[in-house]
Order: C-alpha cells, then structure tokens, then sequence
C-alpha cells in the first residue's frame, strides 16, 4: 500500500427497477479495476469498497486495493430503493475505515463515493437529512460525492447527491470513465474532475 491513499466507496442501486443495467455496472466496474491496477503509480494507492442497496444497503466487499474489486449481485427481489439508509452506511463505514488506516500511519485523502441509481428514491422525505449528515461541512472525514445516473435517471435528485460531480448515462458519458477520470483527478489536483453539471 502507498504512503498516501485514496478511499473510495461505490454504492450501488440493486433494487428491481435497477435489473437492466447491473451488467451495465459490473462492466464499468471492470474497467475501472483495469485502469487503476494497468497505472503503477495509482494502484497501490486507490482502496474501493462496493455497497449494494435497496431498501436497505449491504457491503459487497469492504476496502481493498481495487485490482480485488468484486462485481455486483443480481438486482434483489425488493422494489424500494431506500437512499438514506445508504448515506447512513456510508458514513459510518467511512468513519471506521479512516481511523483504522490512520492508526497504521498511513495519510488519507478525503473520500470519494460513487453513487449509482436510476435516481428516484423512494424515501423521498427522509433521505436528505442523512445525506446532510455525510457531508456535513463540520466532518473532516465527509467525502467527495460523484452522482452516476443510469436509465431514466431523477436529474434533480442526483444534482442534489453530486456534491462533486454528476455524470447521466444518457449522455454517453460510460461509468467506467466517469469512475478513472475521478479518481484521477483527485489524486492529482483539488479541483473536479470534467463532466456535466446538473443546473
């Protein structure tokens, strides 16, 4: 592992509504874990954890070197598509990784997540205070959020989620891209990575 690592967290919409573009998403997965382990003075630098969700979200895999990234399960039998239980998780998730890590002395760049979805909640009430709690400006450890949207994708919604970025499918704009131009462009400036941004 380098001296200096780059936490990443790609939540993954597997609910029902989801089931035409799961292969969609393993294969940008694919590329993505291509990219970052073909690039030597990245691979050992960027750790990814995958989460799928629907009504309630469950670890894939928790932070490993992103040559080790597994690929999404089949879409779950449940319809809801819960977002804050996700954001939930993904804090707690990343408050634990980051102390771990920081106790082997290693330096840690601020977090970046991937959410993934066709972008309509179905927690449409509750779902912004946990999101909030995320990204809290008061949390150090409060990550980067690059919003992906698949399908017909809530462009509202996810322009509220992309804290960093926002990249819409129908754009043509493929997710594994969208995930290597990211990343890159977080280790190597502070500024965000090309793409569109929602209005």
């Amino acid at each position: 592992m380098g001296s200096d690592v780059l936490p990443c967290y790609v939540a993954c919409d597997i609910s029902l509504s989801m089931a035409d573009h799961i292969e969609e998403l393993n294969r940008g997965l694919r590329e993505f874990r291509g990219a970052v382990h073909a690039d030597a003075s990245v691979a050992d630098r960027v750790l990814c954890s995958v989460i799928g969700f629907g009504e309630e979200p469950a670890a894939v895999h928790g932070l490993y070197l992103t040559g080790e990234v597994a690929e999404l399960p089949p879409p779950s039998p449940c319809a809801g598509t819960n977002f804050g239980p996700v954001f939930t998780f993904l804090r707690s998730a990343i408050d634990t990784d980051i102390r771990l890590l920081e106790t082997h002395r290693v330096r840690v760049h601020r977090p970046l997540v991937f959410f993934l979805s066709d972008g309509q909640p179905t927690d449409p009430v509750t779902w912004p205070a946990a999101f909030s709690s995320l990204c809290d400006p008061a949390w150090p450890r409060r990550p980067r959020v690059v919003a992906f949207g698949v399908g017909d994708a809530d462009e509202e919604a996810l322009g509220r989620i992309g804290t960093f970025r926002t990249y819409l499918g129908r754009d043509g704009v493929r997710l594994g891209t969208a995930l290597i131009a990211s990343v890159m462009h977080v280790l190597s400036t502070s500024g965000p990575p090309p793409g569109r941004t929602l209005s």
